[in-house]
Formats: C-alpha cells, structure tokens, sequence
C-alpha cells in the first residue's frame, strides 16, 4: 500500500507565489531559460536552472552552477521569500486550464515504494539525464520540482478535497501562460491522518510525468542512505516531493510526430505503401485531429489525410494497441525506415499543446511529412504500467504542468 506522507514545507510567501512560480526546469533549453528570468529574480528558474546566472562559456553542468542553485535558495529563504510551514501538513494543488481544473495532493512519496514497485513507471530513465538532476537535489539538499503521480480515484479522498476547497486557499493566482493555480493547507491534524490512511488503502500510484526526476531523487535518497548507516526510515531524504492526481481528472494531449523525408519515396510510392496497412483518404487543406483510436491525421505536401489503421493491425495488447505503437510499428519503421525513435534524428516529437498548424509549419520548414494522434489515454497508461510494462516514448503530454518552487521539500 501506497506511503503518502505530510511534510514540513518551504514554500514561498503568499504576495510572491506568483513571481516564484516556474515551468519545471525541462521545457527549456538554456537561451529559453536566460530569457524566461530576465526581470524577475524570483522565478524560481533561476534556482533550477541556475546556470542562466553565469556567462554562456561557463557550462549548463560546471559544478559552480549546482553551488549557486543552494546558494540562491538559502539567500531567498534568508530573506523572507520563502516561508517554513512549522508542522508537517497535506497541501491541495489545483490547476485550471480552459475551464478544467485538476486538483492534486502535495505530499512526500517514498522512496521504498519506488524501489519496491508501488509507485508504477511506464517509461525507462537515461543515467546521463538523472545525473543533472541528482547533483542538483544533493548540493540544493531540496526537491524543487514535484513529481506528478496518478492514482484510481478514491471516495475518501475526494470527500476530503472537496471539504478543504470549500475553506480559503493560501494562493490563488493566473501565470502568464493563462493557467490558474490555487493552494489550500491541509493542516488540522485529523484530516491530515485521515489523509495518510486514505492513501495507506491505496495499493499503487503511477508516475504520469517525471520519470527522470523521480528516478533522481530516489538515487539521492539512496545515496544519503549509504552516508547515514545508522538511518531509521524517517528521515526526510526517504521521501520525495509529488503531487497526487485521480485518474478521473487528468487529461492527455497526444504527442505529435514529424518526419524529414519519405525514406527515398515521391509521394505515390509512399501513399502506396501506406494503404498496404492503413485505409487513406483525402481530405484537403482543413486541418485533421483524429476522434478515435487507430485512426490517425496526415499532412503532406499541403493537403490532410485520414488514415485508418486496417483490422489486421489493431492489437489488444496494451503496449502493442497504443496507438503511437501502431503508428510506429506499422508505418514509420517498416515504411519510413524509423528504427528507433528514440535515437533518429529523422523524427521528432510536437506536444499537442502546439496545436495543428505547428505540424503545418514544421512541414513547409524542415520536415516533409507530420502525424496527427489520437491520445493515449489515462486508462491505457495505467494498463500499461500495471501490466509491468513500457511505453513506446514520446507517448504521452500532460497539460497543465507542474510549476516548481510553489513547495520545497528540505531533505535534512
């Protein structure tokens, strides 16, 4: 059963909530992240990133830049920007996007839970990727960047979500990217152990976002575990920072796929192999989203077409029936010679936050064909991990993201 615990909080002071707030440190690249904290020194990006502190020849992993992370962190809390919460307590996270809101449990997850499989993965780590983040975690001795966790709605919790949002949130604010976040404090100390029984019911909860970061800070916690040979379990690098979602909130954009060339076809010899595995038809210039699973929206040059994948090649298999495992295994390996999407650089991968018209432009700019996708959704991603098995990558985009600095857990 799932350990989902309450935490002693750093988190920032009610009038800078709003300038705190950051997109997780992944969805920029360093001249991204150097632009985004022009302005505002209290982006917590400038501790995520803190590279964007230092000229361009100092590099992204110099380990001067994990130093002045801790060094901006301690300053601010000095300085009154953040706040320290004095008893360990539950937060509520809500998000609002286009009208839908999604509200999540702020706790500390621990890292036995992980290591034992309680906490489900769908998707395989890069060591190169988590050392970033592992130096990052140990020199700041925080988790910054809550990992976003799924879990099967619970009538418990939810009676208890709904209680705590009827009282005042603590923030309350719209980012410029136009999502609203609200917080409340779950600090009465009933609630609060009605909570961590709530969750103790609970058999299993799924990484949705964050596989790399997850996988870090468990590899952090670990290794303080070897420092400390006489730890007792309790101690605050055994948990991790994450936010808990119900299944039944969450939604999935689908994730895009663009391709440089059509692997030495014209355009009629590519069609033709195509419809050996999908029905295609023809729909002009109006942009196609498909609407059910096994059918998926082409553009190539400058016309959309819907193809359907043909009954011989639909699976019940629950990574094989993915659609982004359709779509690969029967077009963009066998027909446009994609081996490994992961490594191709023939391939890339547009979120379904960019819309349609990226795909088009991606196509008159520097790719020649682009796949519209029909999302995977929650229900298959939990199938998949509770079937103890992988992703194909690139399979799945949460909206809205996860802002970091909003809560700071202190691992000793």
């Amino acid at each position: 059963m799932a350990i989902v615990r309450p935490f002693v909080c750093v988190r920032p002071e009610a009038g800078k909530a709003d300038k705190v707030a950051a997109l997780p440190y992944d969805v920029y690249n360093r001249k991204e992240a150097c632009e985004a904290v022009k302005g505002n020194p209290l982006s917590f990006l400038n501790i995520d990133r803190a590279e964007t502190q230092f000229p361009d020849d100092v590099d992204t992993y110099d380990d001067r830049v994990y130093v002045k992370a801790r060094e901006i962190l301690d300053r601010q809390i000095e300085e009154g920007v953040y706040v320290t919460d004095g008893e360990e307590d539950y937060y509520l996270y809500e998000l609002t996007m286009d009208g839908r809101s999604q509200t999540g449990v702020v706790a500390c997850c621990s890292i036995d839970d992980y290591v034992g499989g309680v906490i489900k993965k769908h998707e395989n780590t890069r060591e190169d990727k988590e050392i970033d983040r592992i130096r990052h975690v140990d020199t700041t001795n925080a988790h910054t960047g809550p990992i976003f966790l799924a879990y099967r709605q619970d009538e418990a919790v939810k009676e208890i979500v709904a209680q705590v949002k009827s009282g005042q949130p603590i923030y309350d604010f719209v980012s410029d990217d136009g999502i609203g976040h609200r917080v409340w404090v779950i600090g009465d100390r009933a609630m609060v152990r009605a909570v961590q029984d709530a969750f103790g019911r609970i058999p299993a909860t799924y990484i949705a976002d964050g596989h790399h970061r997850a996988a870090s800070a468990v590899k952090v916690g670990l290794k303080r575990r070897e420092e400390n040979p006489g730890y007792t379990g309790e101690e605050p690098f055994n948990y991790f920072l994450s936010v808990l979602f119900p299944d039944e909130e969450l939604m999935i954009l689908p994730y895009n796929r663009v391709v440089k060339d059509l692997n030495g076809m014209d355009r009629e010899g590519f069609l033709k192999a195509a419809a050996e595995r999908f029905c295609i038809e023809e729909l002009g210039t109006e942009a196609f989203s498909p609407e059910e699973k096994g059918t998926f929206g082409m553009f190539l040059e400058g016309k959309w077409y819907c193809l359907k994948a043909r009954p011989e090649y639909m699976s019940n298999d629950p990574v094989d029936g993915l659609d982004v495992s359709i779509l690969q295994d029967h077009l963009l390996d066998p027909v446009l010679g994609i081996g490994d999407p992961r490594t191709d650089k023939r391939v890339d991968f547009i979120g379904g936050i960019r819309g349609l018209k990226e795909l088009e432009r991606r196509c008159h700019e520097d790719m020649k064909v682009a796949f519209s996708m029909y999302p995977t959704s929650i229900r298959e991603l939990l199938e998949v991990a509770d079937a103890g098995r992988l992703m194909p990558p690139k399979s799945t985009w949460f909206e809205p993201k996860l802002r970091s600095g909003l809560f700071i857990h202190r691992l000793g």
